[in-house]
């Protein structure tokens, strides 16, 4: 029954980026090996991201009773621009439309972390002996993730494409900012008790406003840009 389990756990996770591989415009231009490039560059820009963190912001230590250094959370979190420098150089070196350029750039960036930081612990866990809601929440954030990058990346474009998005642009800055900002508002979440499932919830609340608002910027300038 518990692998059962795991299947169902790991279907949840991978089949929505394979289906967004597979019919969408990246199996029509053989992106697969970009896609894989994507990955990589997401290795590298995750392994410069740990010596940053390891070199200027080291673990403190502190109790719970200390609550949350907001400060020292944003600074942290400043090190996740690596990961819009990261999509802004995958989509620079495809030589294709805007649209794919997204697309290899939010596909390869978020099946690259589902891969590191998923795969194994649903492995481990997702067969464990006793079902736990867990690994179907952690199933459903890499859901979360893949619109979370696609969205990223869509911003990332617009933001490179700033004589087409002038008018735009400090809205296009601003969820951005969003985007790199939401692992600190889900810490302060969880800071102030709020439970797993609701977490996930409000990432999913704001991921789908992020989503809509970039979609309807996005495919606007790609009709003025084409």
């Amino acid at each position: 029954m518990t692998f059962y389990h795991f299947v169902n756990c790991f279907a949840l996770a991978y089949v929505p980026h394979f289906f967004t591989y597979k019919y969408s415009k990246l199996s029509e231009y053989g992106a697969f090996w970009k896609c894989v490039q994507a990955g990589f560059t997401y290795v590298f820009v995750q392994l410069c991201k740990m010596v940053l963190l390891a070199t200027f912001f080291p673990a403190a230590e502190s109790t719970p009773d200390q609550g949350v250094d907001l400060l020292a959370e944003l600074l942290k979190t400043s090190v996740d621009i690596g990961d819009l420098l990261g999509i802004h150089l995958v989509m620079s070196r495809v030589a294709a439309r805007g649209d794919v350029k997204v697309l290899v750039a939010g596909v390869g960036w978020s099946t690259a972390e589902l891969i590191l930081t998923r795969v194994l612990p649903l492995w481990v866990g997702a067969r464990g002996i006793e079902f736990s809601w867990r690994y179907l929440q952690m199933s459903l954030d890499a859901n979360i993730s893949l619109v979370h990058y696609l969205s990223v990346s869509a911003l990332v474009w617009l933001w490179s494409r700033h004589d087409l998005a002038r008018s735009f642009l400090p809205l296009v800055v601003s969820l951005l900012v969003v985007s790199v900002l939401q692992p600190v508002l889900l810490h302060l979440a969880a800071a102030a008790g709020l439970a797993a499932s609701l977490r996930l919830l409000a990432r999913a609340a704001m991921d789908t406003v992020v989503a809509a608002v970039t979609l309807q910027l996005f495919s606007g300038l790609l009709r003025e840009s084409y």
